[in-house]
């Protein structure tokens, strides 16, 4: 298939009971729409037979492709691989457990056409055990308030983007939560929609507090890269100017005390302290400086997966 309208791109592993369900569904609520789409699975890393299902399909229905990594390299490098593959002018992520429901997608469609370049779905009404809802609202407050982005649910994998959004967007860690934040750093307008959550009917929960603080780790990158990327000064200098005059206070303080008192001011640990400061913020300026100067040099990122076989 050289173009399609629509292209699906599904991350799993070991969603062996779910995977015909959810083609057969995703055919169903296409049909209507009379749009020529390609189905993605990228199976990572499963051990439950998830790749002969696929393998299945695609015998079937030469518009389901599958990608097989050899071991478990999460769900961003799952996304990215999928995003390298997808032609499709709108790429629709979902995840493979069912708990997203299909019968949603001529909604993300029709935002994407009113204009929006990143639709998020909202699982307003969630059926998860609290060990997932309580860090995922956490996360979710957390992150809108840091990168700026209203929306409400960004764990949420239902989501839709043209496919300039995807492209241009490089994701690995646990970047794949905030793809919302980073194409809006972008320049990418974001919309979102309430979308039906169904109970999870086989396999477990991969989310909990443990990958919670993961995200939280590169939610500092993300600040990073959508607020400081291109202009590197302005968080190494500002935090490098606030330390140098804050130990040139310090040591004027203490030279002015000893003109004024004659007190030996040399083993005095304020006068580390300073110094220090000073140091530090000599330091950090130069790092912003360091960044101004390779801004523009760019190199291509590895992947971090291997692809074992595809079909």
């Amino acid at each position: 298939m050289k173009s399609c309208n629509v292209s699906f791109v599904i991350p799993l592993k070991d969603e062996v009971e779910t995977l015909e369900t959810l083609y057969k569904k995703i055919v169903e609520s296409t049909i209507p729409l009379d749009l020529s789409f390609e189905v993605i699975f990228v199976d990572d890393g499963s051990t439950d037979g998830s790749f002969e299902i696929i393998k299945k399909l695609h015998m079937e229905d030469p518009r389901v492709k599958g990608i097989r990594f050899r071991r478990n390299f999460g769900k961003s490098s799952a996304l990215s691989a999928g995003f390298k593959k997808a032609v499709g002018d709108i790429v629709i992520t979902m995840d493979a457990d069912l708990q997203d429901d299909p019968i949603e997608i001529p909604r993300f469609i029709e935002m994407i056409n009113k204009g929006y370049d990143v639709v998020s779905g909202w699982k307003k009404v969630r059926y998860d055990p609290l060990s997932k809802t309580l860090p995922s609202r956490f996360f979710n407050r957390l992150t809108a308030w840091a990168t700026g982005v209203d929306i409400h649910d960004f764990n949420c994998g239902f989501k839709a983007y043209r496919k300039e959004v995807v492209k241009s967007i490089e994701i690995y860690g646990e970047l794949h939560r905030y793809i919302p934040a980073l194409a809006y750093g972008k320049g990418f307008t974001v919309g979102e929609i309430v979308v039906t959550h169904h109970p999870r009917r086989y396999g477990r929960s991969k989310y909990g507090w443990g990958r919670l603080f993961k995200g939280l780790l590169d939610l500092f990158t993300v600040v990073f890269l959508t607020r400081f990327f291109k202009r590197p000064m302005h968080i190494f200098g500002g935090t490098g100017a606030v330390m140098f005059v804050l130990g040139f206070i310090i040591n004027l303080y203490l030279v002015i005390h000893k003109f004024l008192t004659d007190t030996p001011i040399g083993n005095r640990p304020l006068l580390t302290l300073g110094v220090l400061c000073m140091i530090l913020g000599i330091q950090s300026l130069s790092l912003g400086l360091l960044g101004e100067m390779i801004n523009n040099i760019s190199s291509d990122r590895k992947e971090e997966y291997f692809i074992l076989e595809e079909v």
